[in-house]
């Protein structure tokens, strides 16, 4: 749905002309084409107007060259040709700003919006759906080799309406306004004749009706129906799995406007299309195409070679009986207004991959919004361990390996469904990393080469959700203690798969996401876990500490406290508690952000809240004195620090660390002179 930033995109005012205007073009390589460029957009000729359109297009592409557009406002240039007369300047213009959209980022999105595109985008989107029903091509069509101008102007139009109404709330308004509905849904209904025209528009009506109660009321019996009908649509390509996918997750969108009957087999079918997205692997799927592509292009290119052969041997004969300056050259030589270089070749396998991969990371994203709906702040992650609906299942499924297979416990039906369609096994399956000859062929293949980070991103939302499960799910629901302690060794094993500890982010943070939530599930039911030794619980969380995301040093340290915890509970575990205390101090006193500081000491709370070890431990490391030396530093960084720069939940937690920390002192105060009284009396 729309987002907004803080800072808007601010329009920068042309310089006056003459000396001003020179001074800036020579510290603006890219103004003059831009200039050259938006001037041609004017020109009389709908051939100029055209090549002008796919030439900024294609510049648009790149970053650098974005900036000398908007200081020529180019949305207003381009705005009004998305209803010119020629429908080739209206695809390559609704090309380009579909370009500056997805380039520009959230506050380009913004200010295209405030610059009124949406109202040419509207008309042209309404214009182009009467179209698909009257077939009102223009006589152009003829002259252009048959090209299906109407379909290929919606695609880049419905994807342009996407980009903008997933960066501003004002566009979804004018979206719910306009009644934008009926036409995205009429893109949708395509699908067996013009699939990636509706998986646009089904990308974009997914995200309009996320948290948008005010078009609720638009989906009718009629509009429901349409989106019944694509989602149990027969074929069968990765593009229509895609598709299915992305439909499921609207109906999950407006599942408020499904009769309460009903809502049991609506959810049952929504997650059956998950089930049947996240069953293929990925990995077999990129070794399989690319043997396709290698074996389609090689019979390609023996058809042409045949082909050129025929023409030399025809040429021969003709060149007997003819002048060949009196026969029409075949070959015509490009002249400055075609486009055909700025058109992608074919790369249908590459295609069906991607959107395989695209299914399934909207599969999981979508189930993670099943499970909660909400991002558990970090006051709140104890509270979260279980769900009070956990007495639905009474038996747990395993597969013999100790993986994952049961339902959530969060509704009859939403259970019943994650059952049937074995979903957690098969979100299990995707947290593996990816296949190695796939991604062999990924690196050794250009053009594949981003397939590398859309596998990561799937293995990352499958942890995502796996630690969603593990938050609202009960432990008996889970598999019980044989299979949590078997999630424990999969997960440490992704850690330590590698000689090196990873460094992506992303990977990092999802990953102590899911141990941090699995270690705290096990903690609460006292189950022991030995899936990590201290030597590689301390690796991973120095590891964690080093990385510049928040939420990864947050995770790292909540793991080490839930550790150490367990490990003050045991025997001669004094020497790594020592260890364990000294690491989160240091980053208690160390660390720059406030709520990272706040979870150490939260730690350091738990590690040494009880237990004879941890008396022991806390005495040699001087943790009273160093606290309590501690506490008038971090009282004052959150006078100074706290507002402004932290959110009111942030806040609220560390006024509660701040209070537990007073607690934790007098609390250590009384253990030291108990400590003395019983020396004394000895």
């Amino acid at each position: 749905m729309g987002k907004s930033r803080e800072k808007r995109f601010r329009h920068i005012p042309l310089a006056p002309a003459g000396l001003g205007q020179r001074c800036e073009e020579e510290d603006d390589p890219d103004g003059e084409p831009a200039a050259d460029l938006l001037q041609k957009v004017q020109h009389p000729s709908a051939e100029v107007r055209e090549y002008a359109c796919a030439s900024i297009s294609k510049l648009l592409q790149e970053q650098h060259a974005i900036p000398a557009f908007l200081r020529r406002d180019v949305v207003r240039c381009l705005g009004p040709l998305l209803m010119d007369y020629s429908l080739a300047v209206r695809e390559t213009a609704a090309g380009a700003l579909r370009n500056l959209s997805a380039c520009g980022g959230f506050e380009v999105c913004d200010d295209m919006v405030s610059k009124d595109i949406m109202t040419p985008l509207v008309a042209l989107l309404k214009e182009c759906s009467t179209g698909l029903d009257a077939n009102q091509l223009s006589p152009e069509k003829c002259m252009e080799m048959d090209k299906n101008y109407i379909e290929d102007i919606a695609n880049e139009a419905i994807n342009l309406l996407w980009n903008v109404c997933e960066c501003s709330s004002t566009a979804v308004h004018i979206f719910n306004k306009e009644g934008c509905l009926e036409a995205v849904l009429h893109y949708m209904k395509t699908f067996s004749t013009n699939v990636d025209l509706a998986i646009a528009a089904a990308n974009c009506l997914q995200a309009v009706t996320e948290d948008n109660p005010d078009l609720l009321s638009s989906f009718n019996a009629s509009a429901q129906q349409v989106l019944e009908t694509v989602m149990l649509c027969p074929e069968s390509t990765m593009k229509h799995i895609f598709l299915r996918t992305l439909t499921a997750g609207i109906i999950w969108n407006i599942k408020g406007t499904i009769p309460p009957g009903s809502l049991g087999s609506m959810i049952n079918a929504i997650l059956k299309i998950f089930s049947e997205s996240l069953a293929i692997d990925a990995g077999e799927t990129i070794i399989r195409m690319k043997e396709a592509e290698k074996n389609r292009l090689k019979l390609a290119a023996e058809a042409e070679t045949e082909e050129n052969m025929s023409d030399v041997k025809d040429n021969c004969v003709l060149s007997e009986d003819y002048d060949l300056e009196e026969i029409p050259k075949r070959k015509v030589k490009k002249g400055e207004n075609d486009i055909s270089d700025f058109l992608p070749p074919d790369q249908r396998e590459l295609k069906e991959v991607t959107a395989l991969l695209m299914a399934q990371q909207t599969a999981l994203e979508i189930i993670v919004n099943m499970c909660c709906s909400e991002d558990p702040s970090d006051d709140e992650w104890e509270e979260l361990s279980s769900s009070d609906e956990s007495d639905f299942m009474e038996n747990s499924y395993n597969d013999g390996s100790g993986l994952l297979m049961s339902p959530l416990c969060l509704s009859d039906e939403v259970n019943s469904a994650f059952l049937n369609n074995l979903i957690p096994k098969k979100i299990l399956e995707k947290t593996a990393f990816p296949n190695s000859v796939a991604l062999d062929i990924c690196m050794h293949n250009p053009s594949w080469k981003p397939l590398i980070k859309k596998l990561n991103a799937v293995q990352c939302r499958a942890l995502t959700c796996l630690q969603n499960i593990l938050l609202v799910s009960d432990m008996d629901c889970l598999g019980g203690v044989s299979s949590l302690q078997s999630l424990a060794q999969h997960l440490s094993q992704l850690v330590f798969a590698k000689m090196e500890l990873p460094s992506d982010t992303e990977f990092l943070e999802a990953i102590t996401s899911a141990l941090r939530a699995l270690l705290q599930t096990m903690a609460s039911k006292n189950i022991s876990q030995q899936c990590l030794t201290p030597e590689q619980l301390l690796a991973l969380c120095e590891a964690g500490i080093d990385s510049s995301n928040a939420s990864v040093k947050v995770n790292v340290v909540s793991i080490l406290g839930i550790s150490g915890s367990i490990l003050a509970k045991g025997q001669d575990t004094a020497e790594t508690l020592k260890v364990i205390g000294k690491f989160l101090l240091e980053v208690a006193m160390k660390e720059s952000s406030l709520v990272v500081a706040g979870a150490a000491l939260d730690a350091l709370f738990d590690v040494f809240a009880d237990g004879k070890e941890a008396e022991k431990a806390a005495v040699e490391i001087k943790l009273l004195p160093a606290l309590k030396e501690f506490q008038p530093v971090f009282k004052m960084r959150m006078r100074k620090e706290g507002k402004g720069k932290y959110s009111t939940d942030q806040l609220c937690v560390l006024d509660n660390v701040k209070m537990n920390l007073r607690r934790f002192i007098a609390y250590q105060e009384t253990l030291g002179k108990s400590s003395t009284c019983n020396n004394e009396e000895l």
